[in-house]
């Protein structure tokens, strides 16, 4: 069954609303696509008007903003320090937007979204 973003079906009271229409395409949800540290994996969704999303399911590879050097490089990634979403995803090695990342240049805030996107950006912290 498709997750749907719609109103409830049920009333704060219990009883039922009455359907007036049936479900619309822009009513469809998803699931979190959680992007874990591992070998690069890549889904494609299928979005509105035909289009696709990139949903990047694993990666180790970031690429690294350097504010001093204003230069962008690919880097590795060693391991999640810090998750502002979530204290667990640090266990699990999950990454989202504003997680703090170990990288070979250092400690990196990540700027994108990547089970949105299909990158991983980030911005070097000093």
């Amino acid at each position: 069954m498709a997750i749907s973003q719609a109103r409830s079906i049920r009333k704060i009271s219990g009883s039922r609303y009455r359907s007036y229409r049936k479900k619309r395409l822009y009513e469809l949800g998803n699931l979190p696509r959680l992007t874990k540290l591992g070998e690069k994996r890549l889904k494609l969704i299928k979005i509105k008007f035909g289009k696709e999303k990139n949903a990047l399911l694993q990666s180790d590879v970031a690429n690294v903003y350097n504010p001093k050097t204003r230069k962008y490089s690919k880097t590795k990634i060693i391991t999640i320090v810090e998750s502002s979403a979530n204290r667990h995803f640090v266990r699990r090695n999950i990454m989202t937007k504003g997680s703090v990342i170990k990288t070979e240049l250092g400690n990196a805030r990540i700027t994108s979204r990547p089970g949105q996107e299909g990158t991983v950006n980030a911005v070097l912290i000093e």
